[in-house]
């Protein structure tokens, strides 16, 4: 249960900030000699965020006809990194890039990314400014983020500020576009937590999913909050010390 809350924790927490949550995933299990990192915990953990992203962002998706445009463009942006990730999952490339040399050279690299992003111009808003040409942009974009390192909502969030959005927007954007990558996530793996027969594993699933829901929904809400108010430098100096850190340790 122990290795599940801290999972849950880094998942929750992670997936929504500029940090990749799938490279401290990694880490965490590796150093750490997790033995509950298994496939359906995997994906317990992200049904868990997608709960969360769904429930926080319900009155928008229920307000459909309203918004049908900005979630076309939603998933239009969510599209390239689908397609990509399915390929490389189906082809077994995935695991090829899943090492510590290249976690560390992309957390360094987008991190230093993610810092010349945010001093780009203030100028643009989601409900305003949110366009097909910004969201295949930002969808080319998202591709990098099958790497493990680079961060799905770091490379959104890069790619909004890139193309002059507001912090809070470029936040909000990462966030919707996680509905559609989570989702298909979940979607597949869901298959694999009915057939599942061990009622104790069954219990630790549900229980990642409710751990990972209740942090990803703490996240999502502070973080907005912070963001508000605050730079992206936190976050920028965070990957630029892990990277150098983990560069150091692959030497």
């Amino acid at each position: 249960m122990f290795e599940i809350l801290i999972l849950s924790f880094i998942q929750g927490v992670t997936e929504f900030l500029p940090v990749s949550s799938s490279s401290h995933l990694i880490l965490v299990s590796e150093y750490l000699r997790f033995n509950e990192q298994s496939l359906s915990i995997d994906v317990s953990l992200h049904i868990g965020s997608f709960l969360a992203v769904l429930l926080y962002f319900y009155k928008d998706i229920l307000n459909f006809f309203k918004n049908r445009f900005l979630f076309l463009k939603i998933f239009i942006s969510s599209l390239p990194v689908l397609v990509i990730g399915f390929f490389l999952v189906k082809f077994e490339l995935i695991d090829k890039i899943r090492n510590l040399e290249t976690i560390a050279w992309m957390t360094l690299i987008f991190g230093l990314l993610l810092y010349l992003s945010d001093r780009c111009k203030i100028s643009k808003q989601l409900n305003e400014n949110f366009t097909y040409k910004s969201a295949i942009l930002i969808g080319i974009f998202q591709i990098l983020s099958l790497i493990p390192g680079v961060s799905r909502s770091g490379i959104a969030i890069t790619a909004a500020r890139l193309l002059n959005f507001k912090r809070v927007d470029s936040a909000k954007i990462s966030f919707l576009i996680s509905i559609p990558i989570l989702g298909a996530v979940s979607f597949f793996g869901l298959k694999n937590l009915v057939l599942l027969k061990d009622i104790n594993l069954i219990k630790l699933n549900l229980f990642s999913i409710f751990l990972s829901f209740v942090f990803s929904l703490i996240t999502i809400r502070y973080f907005l909050k912070y963001i508000n108010k605050f730079n992206l430098n936190l976050f920028v100096y965070y990957r630029v010390l892990l990277g150098l850190i983990l560069i150091y340790l692959t030497l």
